[in-house]
């Protein structure tokens, strides 16, 4: 059966405020670049570039930048119908700097803000059944109403037919307690068919010690969490997940089915300028291969082409390849099938 939207992205929206002084110290800067970020949102733009019918639930305020979002969704082509405006909360938002080769450090501001309250009654208004793809992130799970509102989706969206995606989306500062992630994460595996995380993320998904957890330079997107990665994902794929993404970084991409030997998708070398998001483009790209059943290794391998792009481009949703772009990029390495 035809469904309305290839793909329904739940969970977080923002203002993005990227430093416009690549390499300068987060104290020294002095002016910033804004952008539409928020990992769900970032991904149904990627995949929107690439070709693909995609709603997203989220929530804003009643605020000017929940109108500069909802702008520069409406002219991506991606579907808003869907987004409720909050007037008692604020749209969320986030301030990056960038030092290459390894300091990114990045600030939420997110009290108060509108998409953590999405509720059950938002959900009934959207289209979680009436997609092939129903795709959410961890950070949905960090406080309520947002928590039971994602998990009623999943429900009603697995029971409607959609594959449902998960995306680790680990931000600790989002929660009460590092290891509630991993509690929440597990309880809702049932639900789960597709898992997207990298090492760390998957790590934290069976986290049971704050110990294990290393976060330096305020790089809250790419905090370190120690621990066995191949215990977590046999975890998750005893709990019914079809298939455990795990994001490797530059080397590209792994795919873990169980009783079978790991697919290892190479990446594609490029030269880094700014890491955050490539692992929003790495969603887009993927979930564009899972709509139009390309397979585990080319729908990898395309979400690697588009991760490679974004992280020689200044921010992440804005710099988004379209699908002419991303199939220029990677025939230049072979294609996607090599």
């Amino acid at each position: 059966m035809t469904k309305k939207y290839d793909l329904l992205c739940m969970g977080r929206s923002s203002i993005d405020l990227y430093s416009n002084n690549v390499g300068t110290p987060f104290v020294d800067i002095d002016s910033f670049a804004a952008y539409v970020g928020g990992s769900p949102t970032n991904i149904s733009v990627g995949a929107t570039r690439l070709g693909l019918d995609v709603a997203l639930l989220t929530a804003v305020g009643e605020d000017p930048v929940g109108d500069f979002i909802l702008n520069f969704l409406d002219k991506e082509g991606v579907a808003t119908d869907y987004i409720p405006r909050k007037k008692e909360h604020r749209t969320s938002a986030v301030v990056l700097g960038i030092e290459p080769p390894d300091k990114f450090p990045l600030v939420y501001y997110r009290d108060n803000c509108a998409d953590i309250n999405i509720t059950i009654d938002d959900v009934l208004a959207a289209p979680v059944t009436d997609c092939s793809v129903f795709q959410f992130a961890g950070t949905n799970l960090s406080k309520e109403p947002s928590r039971s509102a994602t998990l009623y989706a999943a429900e009603l969206a697995k029971r409607a037919g959609a594959t449902v995606v998960f995306d680790g989306d680990f931000r600790p500062d989002q929660w009460h307690d590092v290891r509630a992630f991993g509690v929440s994460v597990r309880s809702a595996l049932r639900l789960i068919d597709v898992v997207i995380g990298t090492e760390d993320e998957i790590n934290a998904a069976v986290l049971t010690d704050a110990a294990q957890m290393k976060l330096t330079h305020s790089q809250v997107s790419d905090t370190k969490v120690a621990g066995d990665s191949r215990d977590a994902i046999q975890i998750m794929l005893e709990a019914g997940v079809k298939a455990v993404i795990e994001k490797i970084g530059p080397e590209g991409a792994r795919v873990h089915q169980s009783g079978k030997p790991p697919i290892h998708v190479p990446g594609f070398p490029v030269e880094i300028y700014n890491i955050l998001g490539a692992g929003d483009a790495f969603g887009g790209g993927f979930l564009y291969g899972l709509v139009n059943n390309w397979g585990w290794y080319k729908s990898a391998r395309l979400g690697n082409a588009c991760g490679a792009i974004v992280v020689t481009k200044h921010g992440c949703a804005n710099f988004m390849p379209t699908m002419d772009e991303v199939l220029t990029f990677a025939e230049s390495y072979g294609g996607l099938d090599e």
